[in-house]
């Protein structure tokens, strides 16, 4: 599609919904959504932008092979689930890590939970554009 109007506005709506996916992901420990709503909403992102500019650029913009970053997810999903097992307590067993901790100070706490959506997200993410740019480039 060779739209000028869909063209300049389709930069401003990809970057609000890959930033409205990435605030889906990080809020999804406590509240509605996680790294599943998120990964869909990053690939509504890059479907949008695929219909103005093509799959090739669109390629090119996720950087990645699609299948590749799916992998990638897996990977992580599957290591965030064994950083409970390498810390002696059974699979899936949720371990936190505190960053700048003090005797007075708990310092940032980071939980496997969240490796294991950004897994799920890049998961998502990289299958349904792997099967959406295949499509696309076949028709």
């Amino acid at each position: 599609m060779k739209s000028l109007i869909y063209g300049v506005g389709i930069r401003l709506i990809f970057g609000l919904l890959l930033i409205f996916s990435l605030v889906m992901l990080l809020r999804g420990h406590n509240l509605p959504g996680g790294g599943f709503i998120g990964g869909l909403i990053g690939a509504l992102a890059f479907i949008v932008f695929s219909i103005g500019v093509g799959p090739a650029k669109t390629r090119a913009a996720l950087r990645l092979p699609p299948f590749a970053i799916a992998a990638l997810g897996l990977s992580c999903a599957l290591f965030a689930g064994f950083l409970g097992w390498f810390a002696g307590a059974e699979l899936f067993t949720s371990q936190w890590l505190f960053i700048g901790a003090t005797e007075t100070d708990k310092g940032f706490p980071l939980s496997s939970v969240l490796l294991f959506d950004l897994g799920v997200y890049l998961t998502v993410l990289g299958s349904v554009m792997g099967m959406v740019l295949l499509l696309e480039e076949f028709y």
